[in-house]
C-alpha cells in the first residue's frame, strides 16, 4: 500500500501532535515532519518531499498565505490543505487563488479531516460546504466594472492587494507599516470608491482586474505616521 506523505504545519504544538496522532492511526498515511511556520516548513519539505501539506495561515515568521506559492514552487506536485481557524470568505479565496487545493476549518470532525486528505491526495478540490457556497455565490455574482471618477492612491491600490490575499486589517497594518486606524481608512476608501460592499468584492475584483501578489513598493508613506 502506498501511503500518502504528510506534513503537517502549525506553530501550535498542541495541534500538531493532535494531528499527528490522528494521522498515525490510519494505515494509508504517514507523517513526513512538522514544521511551526511556513520557513521551516520550507526547510522539511525539500527532503521530505510530501504527496499533502496541512498548513495553517496564521503562523509567526512566514504566514500560511506567504508559504503557499513558495511550496507550490518547490515542489509542483505537492497537494496543499489549508486547516485554519479562520471562515472568512476572502480567506479562503486568498489561499485558492495563492494554490491551495483544499480549505477546512479546525472544527471539523475526524473523518472531514482524512476525507479532505484523500481528496487533495488525489487531486480533487476539497472545501468545507458552507465555505464553498460562499465561494460560489461571489463567483456566479461577479463584481461588474466599477467606474470611479477618484483613482485609487498607491496606499489604497496596496491595500486592495492585500485584501486580496485574504490579510486582515491588522496583518495589513503591519505589512504597510502603519497604524491599524489607517487601514481600516484605506478599506473604506477602496470600498467607497470601487463602489463594492465587501472585502469579498474587492478581492474578487482585484483578481478580475488582473492584479496579484502585493505591491512591490512597501517603503513608508509619506504623509502617514508609523504607529
Amino acid at each position: 500500500m502506498t501511503k500518502i506523505r504528510v506534513l503537517l504545519v502549525d506553530d501550535e504544538n498542541i495541534v500538531r501532535d493532535g494531528f499527528s496522532t490522528i494521522l498515525s492511526l490510519q494505515e494509508d498515511m504517514h507523517v513526513v515532519g512538522e514544521a511551526h511556520d511556513g520557513m521551516e516548513a520550507l526547510e522539511i519539505a525539500r527532503t521530505a518531499k510530501p504527496d499533502v501539506v496541512l498548513l495553517d495561515l496564521q503562523m509567526p515568521r512566514m504566514d500560511g498565505l506567504a508559504t503557499i506559492p513558495r511550496l507550490k514552487e518547490l515542489l509542483p506536485d505537492a497537494k496543499i490543505l489549508v486547516l485554519t481557524s479562520y471562515a472568512e470568505t476572502d480567506k479562503v479565496y486568498g489561499a485558492l487563488r495563492a494554490g491551495a487545493l483544499g480549505y477546512l476549518i479546525k472544527d471539523a470532525t475526524r473523518e472531514q479531516l482524512l476525507q479532505a486528505i484523500h481528496d487533495v491526495a488525489a487531486g480533487h478540490a476539497s472545501i468545507a460546504p458552507g465555505m464553498a457556497l460562499r465561494v460560489i455565490h461571489e463567483i456566479n455574482h461577479p463584481v461588474e466594472e466599477r467606474l470611479t471618477a477618484e483613482p485609487l492612491t498607491p496606499r489604497e491600490h496596496e491595500t486592495l492587494l492585500l485584501i486580496a490575499r485574504g490579510l486582515s486589517n491588522h496583518e495589513i497594518a503591519k505589512a504597510l507599516v502603519v497604524h491599524d486606524r489607517t487601514v481600516a481608512k484605506y478599506v473604506s476608501n477602496v470600498l467607497a470608491k470601487l463602489q463594492l460592499a465587501s472585502r469579498t468584492q474587492a478581492a474578487l475584483y482585484a483578481v478580475k482586474k488582473g492584479l496579484t501578489g502585493p505591491s512591490e513598493d512597501e517603503s513608508e508613506d509619506g504623509d502617514e505616521a508609523k504607529p
